[in-house]
């Protein structure tokens, strides 16, 4: 729950209260919150009637996000893959966010890697593309956008084109410069789609252990996801509880 406002909190709490109680249960268990802050973040179960083909691209589409997550170091780790529709999505991969204080151009690249999971995985199994990756390539395109004309993180340098400015001064940005922001945010978003389909080339195998997978079960949670395919690099080993004048942090 990173990031969820004190409102989304007892959103959640209500919303786990009403499941527990349609099951005559005398308390809220990990499940109820589970699905309840799931139902926050992405809407409720939505039953959609799905070819075996389409449940397939799904199952595949979400795969490919959950292993380019996985593949990569510096993003979150896996916390939930699902086929199952919510809102306007036929599925979901979530991942289990760390509360960060800076925010990296590794990071970020990365993220955007991992959002062009879907597409990749789509164009490598099945040779074609659906407009299910729609909402994945707006979000990449935005903090693509945002690396170059925010953070100074192209080689444009350091510089802000994304100031205040009021409608009339809209013109300070020449288009000369407007076309060279829109070349850094393509490159951006190529770099990621070419390390996504890498990835998902290079590690066919898993790619269809987990679709096949999803298309059994429908969800996914992270231990099952790990049993399937291991732990990601770097979280093999427990966390262990600091002792007396030492430091220990979870990776």
């Amino acid at each position: 729950t990173v990031g969820f406002s004190g409102a989304d909190l007892e959103n959640m709490l209500n919303e786990s209260a009403i499941m527990a109680a349609r099951l005559n249960k005398k308390a809220i268990d990990m499940h109820d919150l589970e699905e309840s802050a799931t139902r926050v973040k992405l809407g409720p179960e939505k039953q959609r009637l799905q070819s075996e083909l389409d449940r397939r691209m799904t199952a595949y589409h979400e795969a490919g996000h959950a292993l380019v997550a996985w593949e990569m170091p510096h993003v979150d780790p896996v916390h939930r893959i699902s086929i199952v529709s919510r809102g306007m999505s036929l599925g979901h991969t979530m991942t289990e966010p760390i509360d960060r204080v800076h925010e990296t151009k590794a990071h970020l690249l990365e993220q955007i890697a991992m959002m062009m999971g879907g597409r990749a995985a789509e164009a490598l199994v099945f040779d074609d593309i659906t407009t299910g990756a729609s909402n994945d390539i707006e979000k990449a395109t935005q903090v693509a956008r945002a690396m170059v004309t925010k953070f100074g993180m192209s080689e444009l340098g350091p510089v802000n084109f994304d100031g205040e400015r009021t409608i009339y001064e809209q013109s300070d940005l020449s288009q000369e410069m407007a076309a060279k922001i829109d070349v850094e945010v393509k490159k951006i978003s190529d770099v990621a789609y070419k390390q996504a389909i890498t990835i998902l080339t290079r590690l066919r195998g898993k790619l269809d252990i987990i679709a096949e997978e999803l298309m059994k079960k429908e969800t996914i949670d992270s231990d099952e996801f790990i049993k399937l395919i291991g732990p990601k690099k770097g979280q093999a080993a427990a966390t262990v509880p600091a002792k007396s004048g030492s430091t220990s942090k979870a990776k």
